[in-house]
């Protein structure tokens, strides 16, 4: 075998190339890392905002979006007294009517922004347990409490959405009464009201879902037994954490486009280093052929050559991985229904290291067998 210092002198033999060979290698991995991580991101907030001991009542025909459903007031009501198994704190059920409602919302002294609005009343929190007010109080009528991610999605900065700022919307002011963390889930990019508030300001007579808290995981076969039986309510039972796996679903489409997205640049700049592989090998043909003269065989020379280039994208595979811990981890992306974080997991990590091995491996067979295959003779006489 030929030693490793000799693959090592070689990739110093021309910085210029070693440079190329490097940043080509970190651009593939680092867009295999932000695809990675945008996916991650947006997969696990989707999965981590429904809890499989919640189950929503919905329209029937808008399992698909609860915006677009209409609930009856009264099911509240009749919801909380017809199902059995609903967990309770303090003799209080855990039942919360809700108005879900996509609207742009302006900030006083900033633009405006697309955010997801809910109407609650104080049983929100029995339900959705993981919500904790950090700064103020419960919304009073005028009054709205926002999530701490809300700014993202409403582009403004975090200080105009504080306690005591002010929004407009449908021609009325709010005052922010106060900002909740929801850890990990969409409802942190949410903009919460009173129940009644939001109704009167969009005109609405009807709640878009009543959700119930069960005290067990199977609970979920009472209140789809409640849905069932009272067909006059025209309801659907789904568990949350369904609801919300099928939201996930919804976005497979544009989670695959950005693989394909990176996968197509990707392609570009292998074949853009197969290339430059290529023009390095092919100089150094003669003294590939003298290595063979001396008597070392073409299976050490080509394990020396792909050392090369597996140092070199190995080294393009650490700077990426600096770089997207350094840009891409915490990133936050706002899409439609709220806000995620950019998240790199080991699997995300694993998957690029793997990248640049890939890369270093298999560029340079291809160019390496073929400068390797011409006769000794012929080889020896090459310019």
């Amino acid at each position: 075998m030929l030693p490793f210092s000799y693959a090592t002198r070689n990739l110093l033999r021309d910085p210029v190339r070693l440079i190329q060979k490097v940043l080509g290698a970190a651009l593939v991995v680092f867009l295999v890392y932000a695809a990675g991580s945008f996916n991650e991101g947006m997969k696990s907030v989707l999965m981590a905002s429904g809890s499989p001991r919640n189950v929503i009542l919905l329209g029937a025909g808008s399992e698909e979006s609860v915006e677009r459903s209409e609930v009856s007031i009264q099911s509240e009501t009749l919801a909380t007294a017809g199902i059995s198994g609903i967990e309770k704190r303090i003799g209080v059920p855990a039942v919360s009517g809700e108005v879900h409602y996509m609207a742009p919302i302006a900030v006083s002294g900033h633009g405006s922004g697309q955010a997801l609005l809910r109407g609650i009343t104080p049983g929100a929190f029995e339900v959705h347990r993981e919500v904790r007010i950090l700064d103020g109080n419960y919304p009073s009528p005028g009054q709205i409490l926002v999530g701490r991610l809300a700014h993202h999605s409403l582009g403004v900065p975090e200080s105009a959405l504080v306690e005591g700022g002010e929004v407009e919307f449908e021609g009325q002011t709010f005052t922010v009464s106060g900002v909740f963390e929801a850890p990990g889930t969409v409802m942190e990019s949410e903009v919460w009201f009173d129940r009644t508030d939001l109704m009167t300001a969009i005109q609405r007579d009807a709640l878009s879902c009543v959700i119930v808290r069960m005290d067990s995981d199977e609970g979920y076969k009472d209140a789809d037994l409640f849905a069932r039986q009272r067909l006059d309510l025209e309801l659907v039972a789904m568990r949350e954490s369904d609801y919300y796996a099928q939201l996930a679903g919804f976005y497979d489409p544009l989670r695959a486009m950005t693989w394909l997205t990176a996968g197509l640049i990707g392609a570009g700049a292998v074949f853009g280093g197969l290339n430059m592989l290529y023009a390095a090998f092919a100089s150094r043909i003669r003294e590939l052929a003298t290595l063979q003269a001396v008597g070392f065989r073409r299976r050490a020379i080509l394990f020396s050559l792909v050392q090369e280039s597996l140092l070199a994208t190995l080294l393009g595979t650490l700077l990426a991985s600096i770089l997207a811990i350094v840009f891409l981890e915490g990133v936050t992306v706002p899409f439609s229904i709220g806000t995620f974080k950019l998240m790199m997991p080991l699997p995300v990590l694993g998957l690029g290291v793997l990248v640049g091995l890939a890369l270093g491996t298999l560029g340079a067979l291809p160019p390496a067998l073929r400068c390797l295959g011409a006769a000794l003779p012929v080889a020896l006489r090459s310019s």
